[in-house]
């Protein structure tokens, strides 16, 4: 298994706060996409960070040494969208009840 800590960046530092109806809606389909992936076992966690220099996304993975973090975060649909960017950060070991 391998873990990862993927931080997703706004294209803005308010845009939590900030966010047009069109990026709202797309934010749902992140979530919904993220839980979907939650539900099959391939996220360990996810959420917001409220950051006082800038808001992200954080996204814990745990996958097989086969697997690709980027195949999963290239297609968020936000990511698609063209809205922000993702950071990886391979974890060598990650402690979490669960896991």
């Amino acid at each position: 298994m391998k873990f990862f800590l993927c931080k997703f960046i706004p294209p803005r530092e308010d845009f939590l706060t900030t966010m047009s109806v069109d990026e709202a809606a797309l934010m749902q389909q992140h979530a919904d996409y993220l839980n979907d992936l939650l539900a099959k076992g391939l996220i360990v966690a996810h959420g917001p960070v409220l950051d006082p220099t800038g808001s992200y996304g954080l996204s814990l993975y745990q996958i097989t040494d086969e697997e690709d973090v980027t195949t999963f975060t290239a297609d968020d649909p936000i990511i698609k969208s063209g809205i922000g960017h993702y950071e990886h950060l391979q974890m060598p070991h990650l402690a979490a009840r669960g896991c």
